[in-house]
């Protein structure tokens, strides 16, 4: 694997919002991790006539929490948010043609918790797939980063993600206020090859069309933290 210099690695991601590396899994390691996530998570996810397209709480399969907290990974993640950085949640993700959606324009606002407690600055909270989660202040989610690592090659046909470079420098953006940002703006698609994966900001504006192509697109979406939520929130994979 050619790793991005750490330093070249940070630069990008603090100015443009995201950053894309290739050959960080082997095809094997992608089968492997296949493999493992269907054998270990049977009868879990979110379905749709009969098919998993996500699952929402990753970190649950010992092999991906392993894979988490490898140095392999975690130095992506201690590249942007320093040493301390920990995985705090991860997602499978599948565009399927059971389930071919499309995602609009937003920031990932959301974070997931073990308890819900009234603590300044936290809210709305929702509940997905049994899963609490709530919006945190922007201050939290500036000082995280998501590494999408992908199990299937991904391009414009297959629904990669757009986004909108630089957006994640303007903090919390009103959903109002994202038609103002799209008409100023130069969306970028960000395809990775298989293996590759994809650093992101959580603010950074990003949106997905549907899937063109009757096939898997898997992407195992892992969010970093680097601090302890207030007491006495809790990260859900403390």
């Amino acid at each position: 694997m050619t790793m991005l210099d750490p330093r070249e690695l940070s630069r990008h991601v603090e100015v443009h919002g995201y950053a894309l590396q290739d050959g960080i899994l082997s095809n094997l390691e992608a089968d492997e991790l296949i493999k493992s996530i269907e054998n270990e998570q049977a009868g879990q996810g979110v379905h749709r006539n009969g098919k998993i397209f996500a699952i929402r709480n990753l970190l649950d399969s010992p092999t991906i929490r392993t894979l988490a907290g490898s140095e392999q990974i975690l130095a992506f993640a201690r590249a942007i948010l320093g040493g301390k950085a920990y995985p705090v949640r991860g997602i499978l993700f599948d565009k399927i043609p059971e389930a071919n959606w499309k995602v609009p324009w937003h920031q990932d606002v959301t974070i997931a918790v073990q308890m819900k407690a009234e603590v300044e600055g936290f809210g709305p909270w929702s509940t997905k797939s049994g899963i609490l989660h709530v919006q945190p202040p922007a201050s939290v989610l500036e000082k995280m980063i998501s590494i999408r690592l992908h199990l299937d090659p991904c391009d414009e046909s297959n629904g990669a993600l757009k986004v909108i470079p630089r957006s994640h420098r303007s903090g919390r953006i009103a959903e109002a206020d994202i038609p103002a940002v799209l008409a100023n703006s130069q969306p970028h698609v960000c395809a990775v090859a298989r293996g590759g994966a994809m650093l992101m900001r959580p603010l950074l504006l990003h949106a997905s069309s549907p899937s063109q192509a009757p096939a898997h697109r898997r992407v195992i979406h892992l969010d970093f933290a680097c601090e302890p939520l207030p007491s006495p929130l809790r990260w859900l994979s403390e």
